[in-house]
């Protein structure tokens, strides 16, 4: 909502009628622009293709991420983890077992577009790989797929040697 009405009563009415955000005037317009990319960042697509908000909680092997309150768990221990960091592990757990291109990577993590000489997602993704460690078989967990992307891989299960 965009007005030139600013008190606190008026904010808080235009936000309990329905308002996603109140922004009086005169304002900035990198403030404005701010709060777009905020709402927009809520109403991206998953990378299923659905509309909506993300599942609350991620768990695979021995990881949970509780996205409701943004912390990351490996066997119950807390892993303290960035803004983007989290965003990144967020991604790569919904679209486990799937390579996801370093241009989806910048875009949806980043929110920018991706520059082949720009080498912060895999910088970001080599910080992750050195707090989250192996997984409990001694596998990497995120593996990079060379000039394409990464992907977040599963514990190989044993396999039964009975016959």
């Amino acid at each position: 909502m965009l007005t030139a009405r600013g008190e606190e009563a008026d904010r808080v009415m235009g936000l309990e009628y329905g308002a996603d955000d109140y922004l009086s005037k005169p304002f900035s317009a990198r403030e404005l622009v701010a709060r777009i990319r905020t709402l927009a960042r809520r109403l991206k697509p998953r990378p299923d293709g659905e509309m909506g908000r993300a599942p609350e909680r991620l768990e695979i092997d021995d990881l949970t991420l509780d996205e409701g309150s943004r912390t990351c768990r490996r066997n119950g221990e807390i892993i303290d983890l960035t803004t983007v960091e989290f965003d990144l592990l967020s991604l790569l757990l919904r679209c486990s077992g799937r390579t996801v291109h370093r241009m989806e990577l910048s875009k949806q993590v980043l929110d920018r577009e991706w520059s082949p000489f720009d080498r912060s997602i895999d910088v970001h993704v080599s910080n992750l790989r050195r707090k989250l460690g192996s997984l409990p078989d001694g596998t990497e967990r995120i593996r990079g797929i060379r000039n394409v992307g990464y992907i977040y891989a599963h514990a190989v299960a044993a396999q039964s040697t009975a016959g």
